[in-house]
């Protein structure tokens, strides 16, 4: 059954709107998995209502128990302050892991310290990305507009894909296009050559949750 639209009225505003909560009344709740400083002190981070107090390991580990078989990577080849978006998107999706191809080292301030609840693998280069998805049995889908790209939008997205994604302006390295299993893009009807490359990444995942996941028919909040 679908659930009925809620009013403008009925919306919180933004002002309305706080983010977490203070310190849990006595007594507390029981449970290994609950962090007494968390308890004590109030817990502001951005979490799901669900995890608060919760400590950090056991939020892993609950999300570990339905973490999606979809993975993505990102090349870090110029320090892309996309990165950290990517990361919380994926992180939203409950994503199974993501790569950063190149520079260790990335911007992590995007990612709203999403990230710490995440799985990170790193490649030193596209060389070592390609291998490990070839020993994974993983197909490599680079999201890029270039020429003989599928149109996302009619492509069926392999259940254990290994979404790749470049860096904003020159897209996806030579060496993974050329060693891809699958390129699409992103139908566009305006004037623009490209969109943002988070946006593109969040509208990929977004598409492999359409085809994969189990959507809850139920009000998201």
């Amino acid at each position: 059954m679908t659930p009925e639209p809620q009013l403008a009225s009925e919306i919180p505003s933004a002002s309305e709107r706080v983010v977490g909560v203070g310190p849990h009344p006595r007594p507390w709740p029981e449970g290994d998995h609950f962090d007494p400083e968390l308890l004590a002190a109030g817990d502001r981070r951005n979490v799901e209502d669900h995890f608060r107090y919760w400590r950090r390991e056991a939020i892993i580990a609950e999300l570990d128990t339905h973490r999606h078989e979809l993975h993505v990577a990102i090349e870090n080849l110029e320090h892309d302050a996309n990165i950290g978006s990517v990361v919380r998107t994926a992180n939203a999706f409950a994503v199974g892991a993501f790569h950063i191809v190149g520079r260790r080292r990335w911007n992590r301030r995007g990612a709203m310290v999403t990230d710490r609840y995440q799985h990170e693998i790193h490649h030193p280069d596209a060389a070592h990305l390609i291998a490990w998805a070839r020993e994974q049995g993983r197909p490599l889908v680079v999201i890029d507009l270039v020429p003989g790209a599928m149109p996302l939008e009619r492509t069926a997205l392999p259940r254990n894909a290994l979404l790749v994604v470049g860096q904003e302006g020159p897209g996806v390295s030579a060496e993974i296009l050329d060693a891809a299993d699958l390129v699409v893009g992103i139908t566009q009807f305006g004037s623009t050559r490209s969109i943002n490359v988070a946006a593109a990444a969040a509208i990929a995942m977004h598409s492999w949750i359409l085809q994969h996941a189990e959507i809850p028919d139920l009000p998201l909040r």
